[in-house]
C-alpha cells in the first residue's frame, strides 16, 4: 500500500529553515543600525515588540497578576539576561562592521547550547560524561579559529575585533543562561505571556538605563530608515521568525529542529559572502565546521546526560 503523498509533510523543516534564514537576515538588518547606540536600538526594538503583543498582555493580565514570585524572578532573568544583555552584546557586536564579519558573529553565537548546557549542570545540578566535556572543548577550539583565524589574534585599531568576538560569545552566554533558568519554571506559562512581559521588561530595563546614564538632549534622532529596520527586525527575524519556528517545531522531532537550525549560520555566511563578498578563510571553514559538528553531538546525544 502506498503511502499516501501531501506536501504538508513538509511544512514543518520548511518553516524552521525560513525561520532560520529570517534569524540570518536579522544580523544584515542590524548592522543598518550600526551609527545608534545599542542600548537606543535595544530599547525601541522591545518597546515596539510589546506594542505588537499588547493585546496578549491585556488579554492574559488577570492570569499575569497571580504569578508566583519564582515565576517572576524566572522572568526578570530572561528578560534582563535574555533580552537586555544578549541583544546589547550581540548588537554592540554587530557595530564593528569594519573590524569583523557579520557571519562570525552569527556563528560564535551558536555556541549558545554549549554554555546552557554548562549552566544546566552548575545551576540545576545536571551530570555530564566524559564525551560531552570533549565536545565542548571541540567546540571552543572551533570556535577560536572561527574568530581568529590567523591563530594568533591580530589587532584592529586597538583589538576592536577582539571585542566584537568577545560581545558575540558574551552573547551566546546570556542567551544560554536564559534558557536555562526559564526552562523548568516558565515551561508552564503560554508563551503569549511570557512574550509581552520579556519584552515589557527589556524595554523598561533599557529605558530606565537610558534615562539614567544618558543625556536627553543626546538621545539620537531616528530617521525614517532606521525606523524602517527596527520595524522590519520586529517583523521578521522578531516575533514572525518565533512563530513560524514554533509552527515547525510541532511537526518535526526535536532531534531534526536542532540539525536544521543549524542553516541559520551556514545562510549568515552565504549572505556574508554574497551581499559583502566576505569569505571565510580555509581555517575559519575548519572551525565552523568543528564547532557546529561539536554542537550537534551536544545536542543529539542524550546519552551524554548521567541519568
Amino acid at each position: 500500500m502506498l503511502t499516501r503523498f501531501t506536501s504538508w509533510q513538509y511544512a514543518g523543516p520548511v518553516a524552521i529553515l525560513f525561520a532560520a534564514f529570517l534569524w540570518s537576515l536579522d544580523a544584515l538588518l542590524r548592522q543598518s543600525l550600526y551609527s545608534l547606540p545599542s542600548m537606543f536600538i535595544v530599547f525601541i526594538e522591545h518597546a515596539l515588540g510589546l506594542l505588537i503583543t499588547l493585546p496578549w498582555l491585556i488579554k492574559f493580565w488577570p492570569r499575569i497578576i497571580k504569578l508566583d514570585r519564582k515565576t517572576w524572578i524566572s522572568v526578570f532573568w530572561v528578560a534582563f539576561f535574555g533580552g537586555l544583555l544578549g541583544t546589547l552584546a550581540y548588537t554592540s557586536a554587530l557595530s564593528y562592521i569594519n573590524y569583523i564579519h557579520f557571519s562570525v558573529v552569527v556563528l560564535l553565537q551558536k555556541l549558545q547550547p554549549i554554555f546552557a548546557i554548562l549552566l544546566a549542570r552548575i545551576v540545576l545540578k545536571e551530570q555530564f560524561n566524559k564525551q560531552f566535556y570533549f565536545w565542548a572543548f571541540v567546540a571552543l577550539v572551533g570556535s577560536y579559529f572561527v574568530a581568529f583565524p590567523k591563530v594568533v589574534p591580530q589587532l584592529q585599531d586597538g583589538g576592536k575585533n577582539v571585542l566584537a568576538g568577545l560581545l558575540a560569545v558574551g552573547a551566546a552566554f546570556a542567551w544560554g543562561s536564559s534558557t536555562v533558568m526559564g526552562k523548568y519554571s516558565l515551561r508552564e506559562l503560554d508563551s503569549r505571556i511570557v512574550t509581552p512581559l520579556r519584552l515589557g521588561l527589556t524595554a523598561l530595563l533599557s529605558g530606565i538605563y537610558i534615562l539614567v546614564f544618558t543625556r536627553l538632549d543626546s538621545v539620537p534622532y531616528l530617521n525614517a530608515d532606521q525606523l524602517f529596520y527596527l520595524i522590519a527586525i520586529v517583523l521578521s527575524s522578531g516575533t514572525v521568525a518565533l512563530s513560524i519556528y514554533y509552527f515547525g517545531l510541532k511537526k518535526v522531532q526535536a532531534s531534526q529542529s536542532t540539525l536544521l537550525e543549524m542553516f541559520w549560520p551556514i545562510s549568515a555566511v552565504s549572505i556574508d559572502w554574497i551581499f559583502f563578498d566576505h569569505a571565510l578563510t580555509w581555517n575559519q571553514i575548519m572551525g565552523a565546521i568543528l564547532m557546529l559538528t561539536a554542537i550537534y553531538m551536544v545536542t543529539q546525544r542524550p546519552k551524554l546526560l548521567k541519568v
